[in-house]
């Protein structure tokens, strides 16, 4: 499974981005997807989280503000953020978890800045 994720950029505290994460190769082994964070000096840390039956996981510092879906079967993931803030400016990284516990994929992630 190949990831690509794309929406990134620069935007103001207060503003809204969508990331999307293209999948290809064998989507069809997907068990769930996830997009996860990285900023500098801190850890990875998951934002959210969708399952196939198509219940969802938020980090509590993300929650009614970002919103986790995805397009036709797991082609593609989407990650809606509004309201952004100064500290939600990270790396954003798509994950996909196979169906085997140890398939598990990432994306080469895309930059959020969040200016205050």
């Amino acid at each position: 499974v190949q990831l690509q994720a794309s929406g990134g950029g620069l935007v103001q505290t207060g503003g809204s981005l969508k990331l999307s994460c293209a999948a290809s190769g064998s989507i069809f082994s997907i068990n769930a997807m996830a997009w996860y964070r990285q900023a500098p000096g801190r850890e990875r840390e998951l934002v959210a989280h969708l399952r196939s039956g198509g219940s969802t996981e938020y980090a509590d510092s993300v929650k009614g503000r970002f919103t986790i879906s995805r397009g036709n079967g797991w082609n593609a993931l989407y990650l809606q953020m509004n309201s952004l803030k100064p500290e939600d400016t990270a790396r954003y990284y798509c994950h996909a978890q196979g169906i085997v516990d140890s398939w598990k994929y990432w994306g080469q992630g895309t930059l959020v800045t969040v200016s205050s």
